[in-house]
């Protein structure tokens, strides 16, 4: 791979946890992981500046607004903090900022330091003394209107004294208390919900309710840290900020401290590593910044962080637990996963009882077995992870042996010698068709609303549903004599899979749910065979020729349309009246669809028209200004004051080639 190769994978890498952490909230990676894809695209671009781009995650701050919320742009950027792992690297950042201040004696320089909060950034807005106007960080320069839902914290005041300051907007960390994080999951737990991840998930969902009375009922609270606009120079220093903000009634964390050199700072490292876990937020790490805002007014800011300030973050809370058994669960393509039972114990705040042992070879490779006691942590501090076994006495159970049928329906399994992974041969196991409905149902594929879990749940084990196509059978009657299910909802349902018939062929050929066809692919095979008929007619040696494709998804496609029970299953569903060829009003812009281009400057490939019709062709639109709404600005030559409101904005922007590509793709 060159260097131009690894800068734009770690780019497209980044780009993808940032959506996963910022606009989803459902990260999979751990923040020290990310760090370190970061760490090594800075490090690459600095070799290599002529690599350096706009849509570089290194140019800008990171994260989307969310479409459901009217947008709120920032009074002043909200920047985010570089992030350290070792004291070594605290006190090089010290050094930094020495040398940032010639002059300045290193006795004089005093430094505050916070608990770095694991909850949702915010910005509260106050115009003569009046609450106006709350929004998240969004991508540091706009975030998401959520003002009704900040005013249900009952610690953020609604009005404060407005003497000194007619405009000022103050920041925070919106949190879930542990407590209340353990009483919401036991009562989702109760109901058959799904229990929150980790107490910042539950925060973030609550902020974007669209209910505000349910957002009341979650008790989250809030901390202020700083102030993030003021007119006029009020302050000499940040504790002096933080102790005027502390009389205006804003919570301020009691733990702050200020620290008159830098040794004392570091002195905190240690004190609070033990006692983070006391506490009833969750906390993980510290941020070490500096007091004067004179210094921190000299020093600056990169494009994402202040060179004033860096946090210093714990590593993941690793703890102790017991194997109480293994067993194995069944996905929708029939693979049998391992998964460990635990002995419940406390981990980064949620309680585990689980964690997933992946595979035969994972188990045998780390030499797992029931009655083991094991060190367990979240991978980014979220899904459960055994990471080793502690050394045991010689009287240990047994090797855990894969069985030899599934789980589910006893039908027998198998393992290819390609794979890791172990299979129910048995297409109709109930636990397969389980899963295989949720994907069906899923928003990228049928799109099929209050087809739940607990819905399939009920409609495979009485016997209603045996494949797709009794979906398209079942009757009002029969879906109202469900558990928890009035005829209103049953009626909703009906409705539902009645329309899910004419999503069109690349939704449903993601909904078979055929082993290494995702969502990209089903669209890219439905855009150049049109239809079902053709694309089963097609030969393997034509489908190996599809862009993107190649030889392991065709020899996928080929065998499953050569199962006589898959043939059957589609003519079934054709007889039903499912869509199978591709809409015309939606020939490719699945991967346009609803974004946003302006057009600037002197394009050389094409005429703004033939760019233009492109674009459309392919389901994005093009408009004459830029605004927040703008998804792409294609700059040419000679780009004006479109090119500078784009920057501002931190609009992504293409050049031709960049363009050319991107069409490209789409034919």
């Amino acid at each position: 791979m060159t260097v131009k190769q690894e800068i734009e994978a770690l780019k497209q890498a980044i780009h993808q946890h940032d959506h996963l952490y910022y606009v989803t909230n459902s990260p999979t990676i751990s923040d020290q992981c990310y760090d370190a894809l970061f760490h090594r695209l800075k490090q690459l671009e600095s070799t290599h500046p002529e690599c350096i781009t706009l849509d570089s995650p290194t140019q800008r701050v990171g994260g989307k607004v969310d479409e459901r919320f009217k947008a709120v742009v920032h009074l002043a950027p909200m920047l985010s903090l570089d992030n350290t792992y070792n004291v070594d690297e605290v006190r090089a950042f010290h050094q930094r900022v020495l040398r940032g201040l010639p002059g300045v004696s290193d006795e004089t320089i005093e430094y505050v330091v916070e608990l770095k909060f694991d909850g949702l950034a915010v910005a509260l807005t106050y115009e003569d003394g009046l609450l106006v106007s709350g929004a998240t960080r969004g991508d540091g320069l706009q975030g998401e209107d959520i003002t009704a839902n900040l005013r249900t914290i009952r610690s953020v005041p609604l009005r404060i004294d407005s003497k000194s300051f007619s405009r000022i907007e103050v920041r925070g960390e919106v949190y879930m208390p542990k407590k209340e994080f353990e009483r919401i999951n036991a009562k989702r737990v109760e109901e058959g919900e799904a229990p929150f991840a980790n107490p910042r998930n539950a925060a973030a969902g609550a902020l974007r309710l669209l209910n505000p009375a349910i957002t009341a009922e979650r008790k989250l609270d809030i901390f202020i840290y700083t102030v993030g606009y003021l007119k006029g120079n009020f302050f000499q220093t940040h504790y002096e900020m933080q102790e005027k903000l502390s009389e205006l009634r804003f919570p301020v964390n009691e733990h702050n401290r200020l620290c008159k050199d830098f040794e004392s700072a570091l002195v905190l490292i240690e004190e609070f590593r033990g006692k983070r876990n006391e506490l009833n937020y969750e906390v993980d790490g510290l941020v070490i910044q500096l007091n004067s805002l004179a210094h921190r007014k000299k020093l600056g800011a990169t494009s994402k962080f202040p060179r004033w300030a860096v946090a210093y973050k714990y590593e993941t809370e690793q703890v102790v637990t017991e194997i109480m058994d293994i067993v194995c669960q069944v996905g929708r393509t029939g693979s049998i996963t391992p998964v460990a039972k635990l002995k419940p114990v406390l981990v980064s705040g949620s309680t585990v009882s689980r964690a997933t042992l992946h595979n035969e070879d994972e188990i045998k490779h780390k030499d797992i077995r029931v009655g083991d006691q094991v060190v367990i942590e979240k991978a980014g501090e979220i899904i459960p992870k055994i990471i080793r076994v502690i050394e045991s006495s010689a009287g240990r159970r047994k090797p855990f042996e894969m069985p030899t049928i599934c789980p589910e329906c006893q039908a027998p399994i198998c393992r290819e010698k390609s794979e890791a992974v172990w299979r129910c041969v048995n297409s109709s196991c109930p636990a397969q068709l389980k899963e295989r409905l949720r994907y069906f149902a899923s928003r990228k594929a049928m799109d099929i609303d209050h087809l739940g879990p607990a819905v399939i749940e009920q409609l495979v084990d009485s016997g209603r549903v045996k494949n797709f196509p009794d979906l398209y059978s079942l009757k009002m009657e029969e879906v109202a004599s469900l558990d928890r299910m009035a005829e209103k909802s049953a009626q909703n349902l009906i409705t539902e899979i009645e329309k899910s018939k004419s999503a069109g062929l690349s939704r449903f050929l993601n909904a078979l749910g055929v082993r290494h066809v995702g969502q990209r692919t089903a669209i890219l095979l439905a855009r150049k065979f049109r239809s079902m008929t053709k694309l089963k007619e097609t030969s393997y040696e034509d489908l190996e020729k599809t862009d993107e494709v190649g030889p392991i998804i065709a020899e996928s496609l080929k065998s499953f349309f050569d199962r006589d029970t898959n043939r059957q299953e589609i003519a079934r569903l054709r007889e039903r009246g499912i869509l199978m060829e591709e809409r015309d009003d939606e020939k490719t812009g699945e991967l346009f669809d609803g974004r946003q281009f302006v057009l600037t400057g002197t394009l050389s490939r094409f005429t703004r028209e033939e760019a233009k019709e492109k674009i459309e062709s392919l389901g994005g639109r093009v408009t004459s200004t830029i605004s927040k709404k703008t998804d792409f600005l294609v700059a040419g030559a000679s780009a004006g004051s479109k090119l500078e409101k784009a920057q501002e904005l931190g609009t992504e922007i293409l050049d031709e080639e960049a363009l050319q590509k991107l069409l490209e793709s789409g034919y």
